[in-house]
């Protein structure tokens, strides 16, 4: 196996859609599906044996569902990314897999092309949002909050971004740390302080807020 390539683990419990998948993601010349899971516990049990790069997570599986295998696997195994690709369109399934730790969410009908795209840019540790999905998000927030008072809580020092944007694209606090040569305490206190400023309450809530801003189109 060529140890440059990316290496993919699919967990769908629909084997005709994990031979599609593995058929397009080995096809491209720097990917390759190492493993299968056809429910959320073997995905786990798979991570801790194979170590990939990514695994693409499917919501609606037997045993363990997508969210609950996602969160089990970003507390066992932080540093493997995931991507939801799912059939589901509703706003909660993709807030409940990104609090649990979900890098990206697709739509099973996106274009391959879109798959691909979505999984070079989860493995970098940006956050890739289908777009109609990402649309659904924003204007959720937006309506929430207010567009105004949106705005006015939204300024933050050149620092508090900084830190808010790499955890919108999914880094953890000793990845921030080492990355802005800061300590970890630091990067926590930064952390709570704009949670506290914006009135963020999860992870969920700072993807919407990068969204709203447009970082997620960012390199």
């Amino acid at each position: 196996m060529d140890a440059q390539k990316l290496r993919i683990v699919l967990a769908d419990d629909h084997a005709v859609i994990r031979e599609g998948l593995r058929a397009l993601i080995n096809a491209q010349p720097d990917m390759e599906v190492i493993g299968e899971a056809g429910d959320g516990r073997i995905a786990w049990q798979k991570a801790a044996q194979l170590k990939p790069d990514l695994i693409i997570m499917d919501f609606t599986m037997p045993d363990m569902n997508g969210a609950q295998a996602t969160e089990r696997l970003k507390r066992d195994h932080p540093q493997i990314k995931i991507l939801a690709l799912t059939a589901h369109e509703n706003r909660g399934f993709l807030q409940q897999l990104l609090q649990a730790g979900a890098s990206g969410y697709l739509l099973k009908r996106a274009a391959s092309e879109e798959l691909i795209r979505a999984i070079r840019t989860v493995v970098t540790g940006a956050t890739y949002l289908d777009s109609e999905m990402a649309g659904k998000v924003v204007a959720g927030y937006v309506n929430k909050q207010g567009i105004e008072d949106f705005t006015r809580r939204s300024r933050l020092s050149e620092r508090e971004e900084e830190i808010l944007r790499l955890i919108a694209w999914g880094h953890g606090n000793k990845e921030i740390a080492a990355q802005l040569k800061i300590s970890v305490k630091t990067v926590e206190a930064h952390k709570a302080k704009v949670m506290e400023k914006l009135e963020l309450k999860s992870r969920v809530d700072i993807v919407r807020y990068a969204l709203h801003r447009g970082w997620l189109e960012d390199e």
